[in-house]
């Protein structure tokens, strides 16, 4: 089955990190993934799932600083020509932090949308061919919260061409409409709290064990923020903060189903034999009770004759 097309899928993310030693030690902890330098980038490290390289690690570069940006993950999106697309971003009213540029591998550009979310758009030199479909140790979700949902999707649907998928009444919150290109369903984007600062994007980074990754969470000195928790359909989630204080989330399958032994039909006739046998055990006692009370005279007799026997 070919994968889906370039255009909308998430195809890279990068961890810039004040830290980038303690963030690559934190992650390597929590998930299976492996590292390599990158050639020609001192300060770039590339994070390996099974399939290749997924993710980057870098510092958090000054001007990001200087304008107040928190450690964070960088997502990007597939599309095929940046120039093009970050001219249209502007129209519809998002910024660009970065204005396109080539590096060895593409060329890419890093954008904020309307509500203030930042992204990432992308063309590889090179598209992998391998299944779009996430995989152990890949991001497998994307999650948007935003101030202005049916803002944001609007966006989105006419830079990258996203569609609706299926949709969730989250109550309080309201509705949580989830996302795709065809073949494939992305992510969610729904209203963020009152609490929240900012409109930003989540990664989630699929694990075998949601609950032991949240445990290495807090024992690596990260927050989690929410869960571990189920979500509809069984699989778990969980969401928290690395020790520099970049959010991430994880997720892990629902546990297949254990198969239930059957029951020999033999074991449900055992249980009437047992009955049977305590009630016949009850009616030999019943008549030994009504002999072992003799006369005191007949038991006086029988005390003298074996008196007399041993004599």
């Amino acid at each position: 089955m070919a994968p889906p097309p370039l255009r909308g899928r998430f195809v890279w993310h990068e961890l810039l990190t004040p830290d980038t030693a303690g963030g690559i030690r934190f992650y390597t902890k929590i998930t299976s993934w492996k590292t390599q330098p990158y050639a020609g980038m001192p300060d770039y490290t590339l994070l390996l799932g099974a399939r290749g390289p997924i993710a980057g690690v870098m510092p958090l570069p000054p001007e990001a600083k200087a304008m107040g940006a928190p450690p964070n993950w960088l997502s990007y999106i597939g599309i095929s020509d940046v120039d093009a697309t970050a001219k249209q971003a502007t129209t519809l009213g998002a910024k660009i932090y970065k204005e396109p540029t080539n590096i060895s591998v593409g060329r890419f550009a890093v954008l904020a949308d309307p509500q203030g979310a930042v992204f990432g758009i992308y063309t590889p030199n090179l598209l992998d061919e391998q299944d779009a479909k996430p995989q152990l140790g890949e991001f497998s979700w994307h999650e948007l919260a935003t101030s202005d949902p049916a803002a944001a999707f609007s966006f989105y649907q006419q830079l990258v061409g996203w569609e609706k998928t299926t949709s969730m009444d989250m109550g309080p919150i309201g509705v949580y409409q989830m996302y795709g290109v065809p073949g494939l369903e992305l992510g969610g984007i729904y209203k963020m709290p009152a609490d929240c600062k900012t409109p930003h994007w989540l990664p989630y980074i699929r694990i075998a064990d949601t609950r032991k990754a949240a445990g290495l969470t807090t024992q690596l000195g990260g927050k989690i923020m929410n869960g571990p928790m189920e979500v509809p359909g069984g699989d778990l989630i969980a969401m928290g903060s690395d020790p520099q204080g970049a959010a991430f989330a994880v997720h892990s399958l629902k546990a297949p189903a254990k198969a239930v032994a059957a029951k020999k039909p033999a074991a449900k006739k055992a249980a009437p034999k047992k009955k049977a046998v305590a009630k016949k055990a009850v009616a030999r006692k019943a008549p030994a009770k009504k002999k072992a009370a003799p006369k005191k005279a007949a038991a006086k007799k029988k005390t003298v004759k074996k008196a007399g026997r041993r004599r």
